[in-house]
């Protein structure tokens, strides 16, 4: 039998979503302290998450342990699956990770005018925008196997969060669906409700005008406005904007944050906030909860 016609197996080329640990200094211990500030309240944040290091900031003198950055990665939960390189090629091949093509869509290799936004941008760029045919921010690695252990957003862009979804939720589905967004230069708006496994980031204001579902996720680097029940997770001011605020007309959450201030359903609501329209803000690193008055 022809090895084309198998039954058993196929190998062909293709593409999978990840996302770019763009890496910009050799200290590695300062590297190790801004991930584990930026992510200590959502742990969940990239589990499992296929993420390739990219090395190509650095100058040709410039060298990092890979395999420590590797294991840094693992140690919140993401899947390091290679390298991405340039003229560090000559070092980033004596590692065992396998280097990767990237074909980027908002040019990683081009050192942006404002730092935090090429920070933002690697780190949450490619979180799992939900939207028809979207993909990440981060870039599109090839050569990647399609044996891929460590589950790569889908075309969609959808990404699921293990552990995330509530036993016996009505609201819990097999399979994420694409989700059809409206977007300005500042605000984007989710006009269908939001699944468990569904996650949306924006990185400015969020507005959703549907129920956000038990395993669901909501983030954005600005404001969160939910017209409908919040039932998953939403984390506001997710670069360390301290101003931004949550806006929700049901609140039921497993989580919300603001500038990784958070609070979980293990501290219960309180009856007057539980279900109620509510706006949620920070005051001297404190989350205040306070009914809003729609009438």
């Amino acid at each position: 039998m022809s090895p084309k016609k198998s039954p058993f197996f196929e190998l062909r080329s293709g593409s999978v979503d990840t996302l770019l640990f763009v890496v910009k200094t050799t200290d590695l211990d300062a590297m190790r302290a801004e991930l584990t500030r930026r992510f200590e309240a959502t742990p969940e944040f990239f589990a499992n998450d296929v993420v390739a290091i990219d090395v190509r900031r650095l100058t040709e003198n410039e060298r990092v342990p890979l395999a420590d950055i590797a294991q840094l990665l693992e140690s919140v939960r993401m899947r390091p699956v290679g390298v991405v390189a340039e003229t560090q090629q000559s070092w980033a091949a004596e590692s065992a990770l396998p280097l990767l093509e990237a074909r980027d869509r908002r040019g990683a290799t081009a050192k942006p005018a404002d730092e935090d936004a090429a920070s933002a941008s690697a780190a949450n760029g490619a979180a799992g925008l939900a939207t028809d045919g979207a993909q990440g921010a981060g870039g599109e690695i090839g050569a990647v196997s399609a044996d891929n252990p460590g589950g790569a957003a889908a075309a969609a862009g959808t990404n699921a969060a293990p552990g995330a979804t509530a036993a016996g939720s009505p609201e819990a589905a097999p399979a994420a669906e694409p989700v059809r967004l409206a977007t300005s230069s500042q605000t984007m708006v989710v006009e269908k409700p939001l699944r468990s496994g569904q996650r949306i980031y924006a990185k400015g204001d969020l507005v959703v005008l549907g129920l956000v579902s038990y395993g669901a996720e909501v983030i954005a680097e600005g404001n969160i406005h939910i017209y409908a029940p919040l039932r998953g997770r939403a984390l506001a001011g997710v670069q360390g904007n301290h101003d931004a605020r949550i806006f929700c007309t049901c609140l039921e959450p497993e989580l919300i944050s603001i500038a990784g201030i958070y609070r979980t359903t293990e501290n219960p609501l309180p009856a007057d906030v539980l279900g109620k329209p509510v706006q949620i803000w920070l005051e001297e690193e404190k989350l205040m909860i306070e009914p809003l008055r729609l009438t």
